[in-house]
């Protein structure tokens, strides 16, 4: 008998890409102009397909252009991407891609996000270089004991931080570095990887679904759509409590049932070689919590407050986060008294543990460069914002939702999203009678429930760095997200009746 295996996060995305290559032969090319600021000498360039054009930078020109966002959104550097200019979508010369520029796909992909393919690299080595001490299985063994009877604690806190760093300030590709340290924890807890992994990976997606002060959304959008980011933020908390409490109810009951019945998880046939992959030692024996440990385990957790308080109050991104942790490795390596060609073998070998999480992120970036090579992104928002028309307000509101979701899949980056979508969508609102703040909430909720099976996102990257299949976690995820798809939209018609 033969047995079809569900195939691997590469080869989904790598049939993705030619889905969509194979969509810009069939989806006409379009192009909107677009609208950069240019701070050296205050003016605005508008770029079309046939020239560009330089404007003064004052609130008439925007008048002038049905750009309906104040002047001091882009002079105060709130806007600092190019944007869409409203009712200029023209169509252009087509450029499909084909086999060649398929094959290139994953390597530009990886070329354009070395940044955060490099911090996984050495998220990779230092998590190497902490088996090596002994500190993780130390670690375990005390919060095991610790924790014992009160595991479901760890559910709640974990969880719940989390997506208080998304809804803040968009906790969300830096998670990555949490799995390795936080699973083995969860599976001393005799729970298994699915309750670490949904704990992590919603806590963060429900987060920034429901942003709140996060830059890279909320705020960078409501400045494309020309509104104040407290404008709705009222109902971004509540949805934020609401969508939070049911996600860890969720995740505690089905953790609940996995404790009483092991065999009940849905990855039961991985249960051995996910604990000997995360080196799950402290469920069994007691390991001595030294002074040296306590030192490691407390450099290493400081990696993380160093990054969670730079991207949050220092601008930090990518190059800074990856310089922390490289740092913290060193001096673990110093403390622990590691030979130096011990490091670097141990480190090397710790970052060729994530290598296929490298690639999985360069292809899923690739997906998107077809699709801006092959000037189809703006055909998709053109034909999307035409069919509103005529709607009344709760149609309207759950339509975009609906619009946003299915954007995202092309276009999974929050940011990218704001720029390019909110000065063509945000002046929709205004025809059928409701706030632009509707129109934020639509593309958060929208962007945030699809974000969690969206293969072009985050998702596969992060189930890579677990072991999980994408069908296993589809299969754990589904009756949550038909439950938070259900509650989004209620609570969103709501929203535009009171």
């Amino acid at each position: 008998m033969i047995t079809i295996k569900f195939p691997t996060a590469q080869t989904i995305l790598i049939l993705i890409a030619t889905l969509v290559a194979l969509l810009t032969w069939l989806v006409p090319s379009g192009k909107y102009d677009s609208l950069s600021y240019n701070a050296n000498n205050n003016t605005f360039t508008v770029s079309s397909t046939t020239k560009n054009t330089v404007l003064p930078a004052t609130q008439e020109t925007l008048d002038k252009l049905s750009v309906k966002i104040p002047v001091e959104k882009f002079t105060g550097g709130s806007i600092y991407k190019p944007i869409g200019i409203p009712n200029t979508y023209k169509k252009v010369t087509a450029a499909p891609q084909g086999f060649v520029a398929l094959a290139k796909s994953p390597i530009k992909g990886i070329i354009a996000a070395a940044d955060i393919i490099f911090l996984v690299l050495i998220i990779g080595g230092l998590i190497g270089i902490m088996n090596v001490t002994g500190a993780f299985d130390a670690g375990i063994a005390w919060l095991a004991y610790v924790l014992k009877g009160k595991e479901f604690l760890l559910i709640i806190l974990v969880t719940t931080l989390i997506g208080a760093g998304g809804t803040s300030f968009g906790l969300a590709e830096e998670t990555i570095a949490f799995y390795p340290i936080l699973i083995p924890v969860f599976l001393a807890a005799r729970y298994d990887a699915m309750v670490g992994f949904a704990c992590i990976f919603l806590g963060s997606s429900i987060g920034t679904m429901c942003s709140t002060t996060n830059p890279f959304a909320t705020i960078i959008a409501s400045d494309a759509a020309g509104i104040n980011w407290t404008e709705g933020l009222e109902n971004r908390v509540f949805m934020l409590i609401v969508c939070l409490t049911i996600t860890i109810l969720y995740i505690l009951r089905y953790a609940k049932r996995v404790k009483t019945k092991p065999e009940t998880s849905i990855i039961y046939d991985q249960k051995e070689d996910l604990e000997h992959f995360f080196s799950v030692k402290s469920a069994t024996k007691t390991i001595p919590l030294t002074n040296r440990l306590r030192l490691i385990l407390a450099i290493f957790s400081l990696c993380f407050i160093v990054m969670i308080s730079g991207v949050s109050m220092f601008d930090w991104w990518f190059v800074e986060m990856t310089s922390t942790f490289l740092i913290g490795a060193i001096l673990i390596g110093f403390i622990a008294k590691i030979k130096e060609s011990a490091f670097i073998n141990t480190f090397v070998k710790g970052a060729g543990e994530l290598l296929g999480v490298a690639f999985i992120i360069g292809i899923a970036r690739g997906v998107t460069i077809l699709m801006e090579d092959g000037l189809i992104s703006d055909t998709i928002l053109f034909h999307a914002s035409t069919i509103t028309e005529v709607m009344n307000k709760g149609l309207f509101a759950n339509v975009m939702l609906y619009v946003f979701g299915g954007l995202s899949f092309f276009m999974p980056s929050s940011s990218g999203m704001a720029v390019l979508t909110m000065p063509i969508m945000s002046p929709l609102a205004d025809t059928v009678g409701v706030g632009r703040e509707v129109i934020i909430d639509a593309y958060q909720y929208g962007l945030g429930l699809i974000a969690i099976i969206n293969p072009t996102g985050l998702i596969l990257a992060a189930l890579a760095v677990v072991k999980i299949g994408f069908n296993k976690w589809l299969k754990f995820i589904m009756p949550l997200l038909l439950i938070l798809l259900l509650t989004t939209m209620l609570l969103l018609t709501i929203s535009v009746y009171y």
